[in-house]
C-alpha cells in the first residue's frame, strides 16, 4: 500500500502568492487621507454653484476664485511642505510686501531693467527664509514666534524704506512686454497666468514629496525630528531648505501682483499669512506635523477660494460672508479629522481563499 506526498510546492506556491485585494477603486479612495479635502471642495462648489447660478459658473465666476487660488496656492504649498515638517511660517505676508516693493523701487522707481528688480525681488524672499531657517534651527525659539517676529520686522522695514526711498507708500510699475507676459498677464482677458504656476509648482512638489528620499525627509522630520536625526537625515539643512522655498513662494506672488497691477503697495499681502494657513489645515495637513499632501493643499486652497468668492455670487448679504467662511472651514476641518482616522485605521480587505 501506498501513500501519496501532498503536493508542497503548490502549497508554497499558494503561500507565497499576495492575497487578492477585494477593495473596489472607490472604497480605497475612500480611505484616502485627501478625501475629505475632495468632498469638501465638491461640496462646496455644488452648493455656490445652486445659489450662485449662472453668474458663480460662467468664466468670469471661474476666474475670480481661480486666480485667487492660484496665489493662495502658490504660497500655501510651501507653508503645507513646512506644517508637514512641523513648522510654522506666518512671515509670508510682510516677505510678500517687501518683494513687491523691492521691484517696483528698483524698477519703477529707479528705472532699472524688470530683470534685476524681478531677481532682487525673489533675492529678497530667499534671504529671508534663509534668515527664518536659521533662526529656528539654531535656537530653541518656536518658529511661530520667530517668524511673527520676522512679519512685524519686515513690515517696518519695508515700510521705512519705502519712505525714505519714494516719499510714498505706492510705487508704480511699467513692466516690459516679456515680464508682463510670464507674470502679468491675462488668458481670454480673465485668467491670470498664476494659476499655471500654481499648476506646475504642484506638479512639481508632489513628484518631490512622493517619489524622491528628500519627500521622506520632510515626513520623518514632522513626525520626530530626533529620530529622523538619529537615522542621518540632515534635520537643519531640510528645514532651511524650507524656509526658503516658503520666502521664495511670497516672492513670488509678489512679483505676479506687482506686475499684473502695474505697482506695488507697502500694505501687500498681509490676507496671506492666515490665509495660507487656512488652506493648508482645510486641505488635510495637520498643524502638529508629519501628515498631508500637495493633491490636499490644493484643494483645500481651492475649497478657501471658492467660499471666499462664492457668497458674492449668492446675493446674499456679504456682511454674514466671514460667519460663513468660519463654518464651512470647521466643517471641512471636521471632515479631514474623519476621513484621516479613516485612512490611518485602512487595512486593506483580502479575498479568501477557495
Amino acid at each position: 500500500m501506498t501513500t501519496s506526498l501532498p503536493d508542497t510546492t503548490a502549497e508554497q506556491a499558494t503561500a507565497a502568492a499576495p492575497p487578492k485585494q477585494s477593495e473596489s477603486p472607490l472604497g480605497r479612495l475612500w480611505h484616502r487621507p485627501e478625501a475629505g479635502a475632495l468632498i469638501g471642495t465638491l461640496s462646496v462648489f455644488v452648493f455656490f454653484a445652486i445659489f450662485g447660478g449662472a453668474k458663480f459658473l460662467a468664466p468670469a465666476g471661474a476666474a475670480s476664485w481661480l486666480n485667487i487660488g492660484a496665489e493662495l496656492g502658490i504660497i500655501a504649498i510651501p507653508v503645507g511642505l513646512l506644517m508637514i515638517a512641523g513648522e510654522l511660517d506666518v512671515s509670508v505676508g510682510s516677505v510678500l510686501a517687501g518683494s513687491s516693493m523691492t521691484l517696483a523701487i528698483v524698477s519703477g522707481h529707479w528705472g532699472a531693467p524688470m530683470i534685476v528688480g524681478i531677481v532682487l525681488a525673489l533675492g529678497l524672499g530667499l534671504l529671508v527664509g534663509l534668515l527664518n531657517g536659521i533662526l529656528v534651527t539654531r535656537t530653541n525659539v518656536p518658529s511661530l514666534v520667530i517668524t511673527l517676529a520676522t512679519l512685524s520686522g519686515m513690515a517696518g522695514l519695508t515700510l521705512g524704506l519705502s519712505r525714505v526711498t519714494t516719499g510714498t507708500t505706492s510705487v508704480p510699475v511699467n513692466p516690459d512686454p516679456l515680464s508682463k507676459a510670464l507674470f502679468g498677464h491675462l488668458i481670454a482677458g480673465q485668467f491670470e497666468v498664476a494659476v499655471f504656476w500654481w499648476l506646475g509648482l504642484a506638479a512639481v512638489v508632489a513628484v518631490v514629496l512622493q517619489a524622491m528620499k528628500y519627500g521622506n525627509w520632510v515626513f520623518a522630520i514632522g513626525g520626530d525630528k530626533e529620530s529622523a536625526r538619529a537615522t542621518g537625515i540632515p534635520v537643519d539643512r531640510v528645514k532651511i531648505a524650507l524656509y526658503m522655498a516658503s520666502g521664495l513662494g511670497a516672492a513670488l506672488v509678489g512679483v505676479i501682483q506687482t506686475i499684473l497691477y502695474n505697482g506695488a503697495q507697502v500694505a501687500n499681502g498681509q490676507s496671506f499669512v492666515f490665509n495660507s494657513i487656512i488652506a493648508v489645515v482645510v486641505g488635510g495637513v495637520l498643524l502638529t506635523g508629519g501628515y498631508g499632501s500637495v493633491f490636499g493643499i490644493v484643494l483645500g486652497t481651492l475649497t478657501f477660494a471658492i467660499v471666499n468668492q462664492g457668497i458674492y455670487y449668492t446675493g446674499w448679504n456679504s456682511d454674514w460672508a466671514s460667519l460663513i467662511l468660519g463654518i464651512l472651514i470647521l466643517a471641512a476641518v471636521l471632515m479631514n479629522n474623519t476621513f484621516r482616522r479613516l485612512a490611518l485605521s485602512y487595512k486593506p480587505r483580502t479575498a479568501k481563499k477557495a
